[in-house]
């Protein structure tokens, strides 16, 4: 995931327990921030923000602007608000990704901040975030403002401020509901509140008219690079279902059902695409979404392509290992691929339990295309349904589209577990405790639930040692390991065995493939639990 497989510029170890990601120093050092803004080095966009002190604008690491010498640096945006600075309108700020190392994984900070995007002090006072990661509020925003600089609601300020500020710049939006999308109650607070932060008046963002055809968004979702977009599409196309997504060779689309909103609101659909010209980027063409939603939406797509990965961080976390660092080196740029939906994932985990992905595929299009809401009229060709709910799957007949009766008992098991909440996707949820609630469901093991883990939430530590192609890609030597011995081999790579787990699968994929394979598969099914995969990266 590095270009070159060499150490990386920015200070500090990663290779630490998940638990203490929130202690890591989150600001390079100076000098290799100075380096990295001489160099406008786009590996360190989104790691910290400069500052120049003669024009209190606040800037990217990738900024073209021409760099004054007395400059102060930031960890986060937040920060450098909180300190008086505003966004760079030639930059632009708001198109920085995220830094994944605070967003990602156990860490009481990560999951704070996975709340603070999915809208948690939108309506709530900072004592039931603090509630919900188990800490005290003192200690929370204690937390926030040592490691980014900015108290939570300085975060979520900044946060709302800046969506606000790319909606005005790319769209044509009326500003109106561009306060809605950025979580303000009426447009008389949005005003005041990016007028005092921005000594702007937001229309004075749009001195030029964008030009907008229809009503389909166009936004931009940035990245860290390196980053193998190609390598998403074909781990996405291969698993793609008939009717609610189409990937081809330069784009993912897919309808989506309305979030939280009512019965009278309508599906809608997105595509996601590189951004022409080489940009650091992706295009994100969104039609038909609530401007409520929009953030939601974008959040779920940036966890769903791992947009906010930190590659240096990871790669230097991987790399002490013999096995993976030529992987590293052979494919930069691998993210971990999310889905959408939570339950979606977690249907097709089930359903791929001891069958191959191809299989897996035919019949979990079958189950969407019976029991998913078909659209009055297509969006496109491909793109006719919606995936079914769990309130469709809680009692639904699931033999007749080809599921064993243990599969479907199941799907429905899972689909009541949701409703009744035994199960949820919740981003305050630990990792153990995850997996632990997963297992705890009939025919549910250790692996499906690891999947889930890595596929629903896109956990960066995440890790299905019961996968069969696993045990044997990593001797890489014809013999094949016990799940303990591999898990206690890949104790080295936390927080980061999710990304080992994708480099693993994608060399199997791409190594020779012995001539008595589909003997020995077959012979592996005979033994295998039901929890356990037919073949990698269901």
């Amino acid at each position: 995931m590095s270009e070159s497989g060499e150490s990386p510029l920015r200070g500090g170890a990663s290779l630490c327990p998940m638990s203490n990601l929130a202690a890591i120093a989150v600001l390079p050092s100076p000098q290799v921030c100075e380096q990295a803004r001489l160099s406008r080095d786009p590996r360190f966009d989104g790691l910290f923000f400069t500052a120049v002190l003669s024009t209190r604008i606040y800037c990217r690491p990738v900024c073209p602007a021409p760099w004054a010498k007395k400059v102060v640096y930031y960890a986060t945006a937040a920060a450098a608000e909180a300190a008086g600075f505003r966004p760079c309108l030639r930059c632009r700020p708001e198109l920085s990704p995220g830094d994944g190392a605070w967003r990602r994984g156990d860490a009481v900070l990560a999951r704070a901040l996975k709340l603070i995007d999915q809208g948690a002090l939108d309506e709530q006072p900072l004592s039931a975030l603090a509630e919900r990661v188990d800490i005290g509020e003192r200690q929370l925003r204690r937390l926030f403002v040592e490691r980014l600089g900015a108290a939570p609601i300085g975060v979520h300020g900044t946060r709302r401020l800046l969506f606000a500020k790319q909606l005005l710049t790319e769209t044509a939006l009326p500003i109106t509901e561009i306060a809605l999308a950025a979580g303000f109650g009426s447009l008389r607070r949005f005003n005041a509140a990016f007028r005092e932060a921005y000594r702007m008046a937001p229309r004075d963002l749009r001195k030029r008219p964008v030009v907008q055809a229809d009503e389909t968004l166009t936004l931009r979702l940035g990245y860290r690079p390196p980053y193998d977009f190609a390598a998403m599409l074909h781990f996405l196309r291969g698993r793609a279902l008939p009717g609610v997504e189409v990937v081809d060779d330069t784009s993912y689309a897919r309808v989506f059902a309305p979030i939280d909103a009512g019965p009278n609101a309508t599906p809608g659909w997105l595509r996601i695409s590189a951004w022409p010209d080489g940009e650091n980027a992706l295009k994100l063409e969104l039609h038909g979404a609530q401007p409520s939603r929009m953030l939601q939406i974008i959040n779920r797509l940036r966890r769903m392509f791992d947009l906010d990965s930190d590659p240096q961080t990871i790669v230097e976390a991987l790399s002490a290992c013999p096995r993976l660092r030529p992987l590293l080196q052979q494919n930069p740029g691998l993210r971990v691929p999310s889905g959408w939906d939570g339950f979606e994932i977690a249907i097709r985990a089930i359903v791929g339990q001891q069958v191959s992905v191809a299989a897996a595929r035919t019949v979990t299009a079958r189950l969407a295309q019976r029991f998913g809401q078909t659209l009055p009229v297509p969006f496109a060709p491909g793109l006719e349904h919606l995936f079914p709910t769990p309130e469709a799957l809680a009692e639904a007949d699931l033999t007749s589209i080809g599921l064993t009766r243990a599969r479907a008992d199941t799907v429905r098991t899972v689909a009541r577990a949701l409703l009744d909440g035994r199960v949820d996707f919740k981003p305050e949820r630990m990792l153990d405790d995850f997996v632990s609630r997963w297992v705890a469901l009939p025919g549910i093991g250790p692996w499906t639930a690891q999947y889930i883990a890595l596929r629903a939430l896109g956990h960066p530590d995440a890790f299905p040692a019961d996968d069969l192609v696993l045990q044997r890609a990593v001797p890489n030597d014809g013999t094949r390991m016990s799940a303990k011995t591999l898990n206690a081999q890949a104790e080295a790579w936390r927080p980061w065995r999710a990304y080992a787990v994708i480099q693993l699968w994608r060399d199997s994929m791409n190594a020779p493939k012995p001539v008595n394979e589909k003997k020995t598969s077959h012979a592996l099914h005979a033994h295998r639990q039901p929890s356990r995969p037919a073949a990698a990266g269901l």
